[in-house]
């Protein structure tokens, strides 16, 4: 597991009624080996863990206390 994670809160982009997806995969797209990203939604994002999973990231979910979801995202190199 990475020691340093990136962090998008993406809850702005969907209380705005914007699809956060395309943020999230340009920082995806810039982590590097030793690096990890954590999204941070208001719901639990299965299709992106279930995206992401099938592109070889591992991911840890945790539910936070203000009722927030944290999936952090990492491949193992």
């Amino acid at each position: 597991m990475p020691t340093t994670f990136k962090k998008l809160d993406v809850r702005p982009l969907i209380a705005k009624g914007i699809e956060p997806f395309s943020a999230i995969r340009a920082k995806i797209d810039l982590i590097k080996e030793g690096e990890g990203l954590i999204v941070i939604a208001p719901f639990l994002p299965w299709p992106l863990i279930e995206k992401l999973g099938s592109e070889g990231f591992r991911s840890r979910v945790q539910h936070q206390p203000d009722g927030a979801w944290a999936v952090n995202f990492w491949r193992d190199e």
